[in-house]
């Protein structure tokens, strides 16, 4: 009995090892991806008008449910924080809250999880369906190199669109912030814009949003292209790395998130 407990414990420990040997190799393989990456941009530059395709792909593609997203955000933000500043007396100060709560959080953080959910598991779905028809194959075999032809552009595409995204979020959402706070509740038009633009610091509110965006744009849009490109050629592998895709960038842009808060913040 004691024999048959000790050989389970080691089967599982196996089971936990291999599980943690192939976690590393595959971190390896994403360092070095990325590395490849970044080496072969400048082929990719040379081609811009690959870049701007996927720019489209990315970006505008992605602009609908952005923008719809932050509308319903700005409303919400409005409604749930006029209800919490009107108990204190600070009504007033609903434009703060809302511009500060995009611009800072909500803005970079929601359009890099909705940028996981759409672009990204669409550029794993398609890069690995390229694997699985081998058309990255076919190139190699013609000397193209699948990294600067495929790869490069479309990550270079994400990491330009996601600060764009993230902006327009923020307006958008501040808008809606304001149809509710001015029009529907009747806040103040002027208390509204004057302490938003008194409290909102260019530097440490809109600089430091931009910075999180661009990051989320590079960990959301590398995690992608890994991911498709590392997917098994079948139809069950392309389908799992997609779900990994919005899995690890959800998890991804979190972790980043309260890492970079955590040294934005002035102590």
């Amino acid at each position: 009995m004691f024999s048959g407990l000790l050989t389970k414990v080691a089967k599982v420990l196996r089971g936990v090892g291999h599980k943690l040997v192939d976690q590393l190799w595959r971190f390896g393989g994403a360092v070095r991806f990325s590395g490849y990456v970044l080496l072969y941009s400048g082929e990719s530059f040379r081609r811009l008008h690959l870049t701007i395709r996927e720019i489209y792909f990315t970006g505008v593609m992605s602009l609908i449910i952005i923008l719809v997203s932050a509308f319903f955000v700005g409303m919400v933000l409005a409604l749930q924080g006029y209800n919490t500043l009107q108990k204190y007396g600070s009504s007033e100060a609903i434009g703060v809250l809302v511009a500060l709560s995009l611009v800072r959080e909500l803005g970079p953080v929601v359009t890099a999880l909705l940028f996981a959910g759409r672009a990204g598991t669409a550029i794993t779905a398609e890069i690995g369906l390229m694997k699985a028809t081998e058309q990255l194959s076919a190139m190699e075999m013609m000397a193209v190199s699948p990294i600067a032809r495929v790869v490069a552009p479309r990550f270079w595409a994400g990491v330009i669109s996601m600060p764009l995204l993230a902006a327009l979020f923020s307006m958008v959402g501040v808008l809606g912030g304001y149809l509710v706070a001015v029009p529907l509740i009747g806040v103040d038009n002027g208390a509204f814009w004057s302490q938003m633009q008194a409290n909102v610091d260019f530097r440490e509110d809109i600089v430091n949003g931009v910075i999180k965006s661009v990051v989320f744009g590079v960990a959301c849009t590398m995690i992608a292209l890994f991911e498709g490109f590392d997917a098994p050629p079948t139809a069950e592998g392309v389908s799992r790395a997609t779900t990994r895709t919005v899995v690890n960038s959800s998890l991804a842009v979190l972790a980043l998130d309260f890492i970079m808060t955590s040294f934005m913040i002035n102590p």
